[in-house]
């Protein structure tokens, strides 16, 4: 196969989580319940919000914002892995490849920046309740969700596009259950230091911006906390973040960790292995984690269902 023709590229294989035969069955069921669960919990949360006239808040805003994005994120990846596993086909073409590549990017991107608006959201909520309204009025929420989607966008895209200028040689083999960015560019035949260079300098940019975003809400926030007289207080407080700061916790930990590290192939399982916690994981975990202890989500998912 020579190098730069991608028409002659005929498909990606995608190893998977594992490649012995007896896991298989295993592994297509319990990623098909966490699909299906991931699926339904946050459309739930997405129909419970819009239908309670009472849930049309800054918080629950973004919040159903970022359901909506779990359930495109692991739409991206998880399909294509069942149909593979249930086809016995580890194939995946170059098109798709590249496409699921720049949506895994997007919807990742996306699940980024939102969790970073709704850190400030809560800044705002408990730093200077008086004026929350006033602060994060339709205009400003309208417009912190346009700029998550530009910057996740042109993040995204360029990434894409510099992984189409890559030539693949006859190493087509992704340690991975999906066309994870760095995964894809180690497979190319061509130099790499562009694409090598602009995925760390975004990823570090872009996270630099949502970790620091956080960080400082989280620090006036707790500052704010302290300074509540009532135990009682102090608990209501802290507990309106719990959520927030379990799911970021987790986003952050494995997503920044992954695209941080070498992509090694003594590596790119574990990095497999790492990557289903932040794209299939998390997203469905979010609708339990803002649910269970929000007695506001109860009553909505109540008086939806009857």
């Amino acid at each position: 196969m020579e190098p730069g023709n991608h028409t002659q590229i005929p498909e990606f294989i995608l190893l998977g989580l594992s490649e012995e035969a007896e896991l298989q069955p295993l592994l297509f069921g319990l990623f098909l319940s966490m699909y299906l669960v991931t699926f339904t919990g946050n459309l739930l949360i997405i129909l419970a919000i819009t239908t309670d006239a009472h849930l049309h808040t800054p918080m629950y805003f973004f919040l159903s914002n970022l359901s909506f994005t779990d359930i495109c994120f692991t739409s991206t990846t998880v399909p294509k892995m069942l149909m593979n596993i249930q086809m016995q086909n580890k194939g995946i073409t170059y098109e798709d490849c590249i496409t699921q590549t720049f949506f895994s990017m997007l919807f990742g991107g996306l699940d980024n920046f939102l969790l970073t608006v709704m850190a400030y959201d809560r800044f705002v909520a408990i730093c200077h309740p008086l004026h929350y309204t006033v602060i994060m009025n339709p205009r400003l929420c309208g417009l912190l969700l346009l700029a998550s989607w530009v910057l996740t966008l042109l993040d995204s895209l360029s990434l894409a596009l510099m992984v189409l200028q890559l030539s693949f040689c006859t190493e087509l083999e992704i340690s991975h259950f999906f066309c994870e960015l760095n995964q894809v560019v180690q497979l190319a035949c061509s130099d790499t230091f562009l694409n090598d260079l602009l995925m760390y300098f975004a990823t570090g940019f872009l996270g630099a911006i949502s970790v620091t975003g956080i960080l400082f809400s989280y620090m006036k926030i707790v500052s704010s906390i302290l300074k509540i007289s009532s135990a009682g207080g102090k608990y209501k407080a802290f507990s309106t973040c719990g959520s927030h700061l379990s799911v970021v916790s987790l986003f952050y930990g494995t997503g920044l960790g992954v695209y941080l590290s070498p992509a090694t192939i003594e590596k790119s399982r574990a990095t497999a292995i790492a990557s289903v916690m932040y794209t299939v994981a998390t997203p469905m975990l979010n609708p339990f984690i803002y649910s269970l202890r929000n007695k506001d989500i109860k009553q909505a998912l109540r008086k939806l269902f009857s």
